[in-house]
This record gives C-alpha cells, structure tokens and sequence, in this order.
C-alpha cells in the first residue's frame, strides 16, 4: 500500500463520531439483527455468486464430521459445534462429553521450536492437546474445576471471581515433562473477521508503541507470527494471542488441529486430503464474510457508559474505529468500521498469565478482543462466558480480571460509584 492512501486512512479512522455514529459497527456489513440468529447473516453487500459460495462454505463450516474424516485425535467434530451460532464456545471441556468446546495449547520452555520463532512443541502432542479419539486412546483425560475468590467494589459491594483449574492426565499413563506449559482457550466469536483482515498491517504497526514512547502506560505491540503460505515473518491478528497471519492458516489449522481433518496447508504424510481445497477456500471466504449486527440504539445511561470507557482509558486498547484498505473481497475493503480492539497485544497481568511463549507474545500478553457483538453474547449462546478461558460470567467480572497495563482501567471501574459501573456495561451491552 503506497504512504499516501495509509495517511488517508489513518486520517479517516480518526475522525470523531457523531453520537452514535457507531452504530454500523460493520460499516457496509452491517444487518439489522439482534435476535439469537445476529451472527448467522453473510454481508449484505456479497454479490449473489458471493453469497452462494458463503452458503458453500457455511455448509462445511456447520458439517459435522466423521469418520474417516473426523480424527483419528480430535477436539470436537464441527466447527459449529465450538462456535455455536456463530459465536463464542462454552467454557467445556473433558469429562464425560463426547466432545470439547474448549481446548488445550501446549509447549515446552526450552528446545527447537516448530516452526521459526514459535512454541516449542512437545513431543508426541505438538502444540494442542487432543481429548477424544475416533479409535484406541486420546492424547490425554482432563478435568476442569473452577476456583472462586471474593473481591469487592470500593463502595463495599462485592464481587466472586473464579479461574479454572485443569488437571491433565495422559492417556497412556506416563506424566507431562515439567517444562511444559499449558494455555486455555475457548473459541471465540466468528463476526467481522475479514474486516479485521482487512485492516492495513500499516495501521497496525502505526498504533503499535511496545516501549510506551508517549508515557501513557499503554505499550500494546504487534505478535509477529510464522506464516507458512508465505514463507516469511509476518504481523499475526487473530486467535487469542494474535498468533495467525490469515483466516485461511486459521481456517486449515482449526480443522486440522481441533478435527483431525488434514487439508492443504497441514496435509497427511500420504494418501488423500479430507478437507478438499476447494472446501478450505469456501470455508475461508464464509468466515471472512460474517456480517456484523448493528449496535444497539442508545440511551442516556449507555451514552454515559460510552464518555466513561473513553475516560476509564479503555478506549486505549479496545479502539473503537478502525479502516479497511484494499482485500481480495472486494465488500471489505475500505470502511470504516467499529470492532473496538487495536488487535495488538498487551501486557494483562499475572493474574491472566498462561507462562506460555507464542511467536514474540510472552505468558502475560494477549490480544486486545473485539467488542462488537459483545453484547449479543448470551443472546447468541445461553450460558456464555467471556475472557480467553471462559473465567468470566459478567462483563463486571471480565473487567476486574484486567491487569498490567489494563490495571488503571480497572481500577476506575472498581471505585466508580454503582449507577457509573451499571452505565459502562450498559453501553458494553449495545455493541
């Protein structure tokens, strides 16, 4: 992209909004939708071939899988299955379900790592766990329990947090080395992702600041992330830790990691691909090309929600407008949208810490996450939680997990009186 349509859009981007001028949260992707279907539409700017080759790739996306396909290790057996309506996943996993709407990543804190400047595999497992097998034993049983402490608001009223705890037993009755590190994660929501693709890398790299030059307490930078396509080093933007360059790795990893499902990207050591390329392509272009419901109209109590998330500071991080420039689908390209995340990674606290490396993301950082849609969370999947690993039940409790450079934010919200913490959640609840 030449340095004059960056510094135009750059501009544009930080133009202010009237009022509510957020509201197409998608800009020409956004639908009219907040009921349970909100995350369940393709753009409404797709031509008709376009929405075709999205019910294509839908189809693949919703399909449920067995075998020989499915496995013969694997998390789940849909995509669907993980990203119920589109959104997020359960916090589950293990037990005596036949499948997991959570999963496990894993490494090792010292060897040659799989790929350049990645996690250090461990071997026999990889970098995932996989708790269920079509045939013989899975890699591993797990069990997950919760852990509650008590906190409180200053004015007295008081808060339960809780933090999983997972404990991990290999199948075949041998233990886990003790550098291993484990990280988990629930799926997260599916809207707006090729919109997020989207965003130039240069825009980015300009809101990056990893030594805090301007003294404000933010250093969010860019994870840079091994992409095998391309051969090269390259700016990551999605899954937890922003460890994936493009939705088409993210797409072939999901289905070989979480299914089982070799494709082109990870095929098998021989024989056929289950996934076709043409089925990896479709389902890329379907999850590009979710649309993004509109935010929910305002009243006064949101509308003073929204001046405290500015005046909280967690506008720092969650950045309400960003600007497309040029994708291979032509409807994401250039709008101007409102995801509320820099996708940069940032310290968030040991208290939110995995102790795991991925590409240059340490244990205490993670990737700022989008917030439209937010609010249309337990709309989508009753019982859905928030955060990486499902820890938090409310958008009062996710905020008081934050850390690190979020513990200033936090802390705003903590001594705000009852009616200010009610407001800001009121307005998180419009996106």
């Amino acid at each position: 992209m030449n340095r004059g349509l960056t510094i135009a859009l750059l501009a544009l981007a930080a133009c202010g909004d009237n009022i509510d001028g957020d509201l197409r949260q998608g800009g020409d992707t956004t639908v009219d939708d907040r009921s349970r279907e909100a995350f369940r539409h393709s753009a409404p700017n797709l031509t008709d071939e376009q929405r075709a080759r999205f019910q294509n790739g839908r189809s693949t996306f919703d399909f449920q899988w067995d075998v020989p396909k499915l496995g013969p290790l694997f998390n789940n057996i849909a995509c669907l299955a993980c990203h119920g309506g589109n959104g997020r996943g359960l916090s589950q996993i293990g037990g005596t379900a036949l499948a997991s709407q959570g999963l496990i990543r894993v490494s090792l804190t010292d060897g040659d790592p799989g790929d350049p400047g990645g996690p250090i595999p461990m071997p026999g497992y990889g970098t995932q766990l996989q708790d269920h097998a079509t045939v013989g034993l899975a890699e591993v049983h797990v069990e997950l329990a919760w852990i509650e402490r008590p906190d409180s608001f200053a004015d007295g009223e008081a808060i339960t947090l809780r933090e999983p705890r997972l404990t991990i037993t290999p199948s075949n009755g041998s233990t886990m080395p003790g550098n291993a590190r484990f990280s988990y994660r629930i799926a997260p929501p599916m809207i707006g992702l090729g919109l997020l693709e989207a965003i130039p890398e240069a825009s980015l790299l300009a809101a990056a600041d990893p030594d805090d030059a301007d003294g404000d307490g933010i250093s969010g930078r860019v994870n840079m992330v091994w992409d095998p396509e391309q051969n090269a080093t390259v700016v990551g933007r999605f899954g937890w830790k922003a460890n994936t360059s493009t939705l088409h790795l993210q797409a072939a990893g999901a289905f070989a990691s979480d299914i089982g499902a070799s494709n082109i990207v990870f095929p098998e050591t021989d024989g056929m691909r289950d996934i076709t390329e043409v089925q990896l392509d479709d389902t890329t272009f379907f999850v590009q090309t979710i649309a993004v419901p509109a935010a929910a109209p305002r009243d006064d109590i949101a509308r003073h929600g929204r001046d405290l998330f500015e005046d909280f500071g967690c506008a720092s991080c969650h950045t309400p407008t960003q600007v497309t420039g040029p994708h291979p689908v032509g409807a994401l390209g250039f709008q101007r949208i409102h995801p509320y995340t820099d996708l940069l990674v940032h310290d968030m606290g040991d208290n939110l810490t995995d102790a795991r490396p991925d590409f240059t993301a340490n244990g205490v950082e993670w990737r700022t996450p989008p917030l439209w849609g937010i609010g249309l969370t337990e709309q989508v999947l009753p019982m859905a939680t928030f955060l990486h690993d499902g820890r938090a039940r409310t958008l009062a409790e996710a905020i008081m997990w934050h850390g690190g450079e979020a513990a200033a934010s936090r802390e705003q919200f903590r001594a705000a009186s009852r009616a200010d913490r009610d407001a800001l959640v009121a307005f998180l609840q419009t996106l």
